[in-house]
């Protein structure tokens, strides 16, 4: 690859799919492309990172406590597992975000992975310079990273085929792609993308 790259998947957790305690409209639709990424970035040798939400029961990302949003993706429930249909490879990094019950955590750079390091340190521990983005949900996580990791320096990717948006107002996700773009990233889709 023309710059050393990972594949970063936000946030495919149960509680984002339909049926989930905040479901991101056909937020399960994307989880078949996803797939074909792993494949095809595992292939190529590029490495790949998941990022989950991991909240306790009381936060203030809750409603309940004075947040904005219904339960969901709490430690240890159905809803905070990635969705079954999703190819999570042995060797992904996993990195957790949202276990403080004091603050809200939207982007993945927010995270640590098993041994309480950065997304960004684990990033550059393996020479990565540029982030390919999928998962959900497009005006939330996946902004909020790829916007982290614009300001962190790396090259950032948005892929348009592998990401929905919660849209609590229309045009929310188009907003937030506009926004990214305007930050430096670029997009591409599974038949576009070009591992070099």
């Amino acid at each position: 690859m023309r710059n050393r790259g990972a594949l970063v998947i936000v946030d495919l957790q149960n509680d984002f799919c339909p049926g989930g305690g905040l479901p991101v409209p056909d937020g399960d639709a994307i989880v078949p492309v996803v797939n074909r990424y792993l494949d095809l970035f595992r292939a190529a040798g590029v490495p790949v990172f998941f990022t989950r939400d991991w909240h306790p029961q009381k936060t203030v990302h809750f409603k309940g406590f004075g947040g904005s949003w219904p339960p969901h993706c709490v430690q240890g429930t159905e809803g905070a597992r990635f969705h079954p249909g999703l190819k999570v490879p042995d060797d992904a990094v996993l990195m957790t975000k949202g276990e403080s019950p004091e603050e809200d955590s939207y982007s993945g750079f927010d995270g640590h992975d098993a041994e309480g390091q950065t997304l960004e340190a684990a990033l550059k521990g393996k020479g990565i310079t540029h982030i390919y983005l999928g998962g959900l949900a497009t005006d939330y996580c996946v902004r909020a990273t790829a916007l982290d990791g614009l300001k962190k320096g790396f090259k950032v990717t948005v892929l348009l085929d592998a990401i929905k948006g919660v849209e609590l107002k229309p045009g929310d996700s188009d907003k937030a792609l506009e926004e990214m773009l305007a930050r430096g990233a670029d997009t591409s889709t599974i038949d576009e993308i070009e591992l070099v």
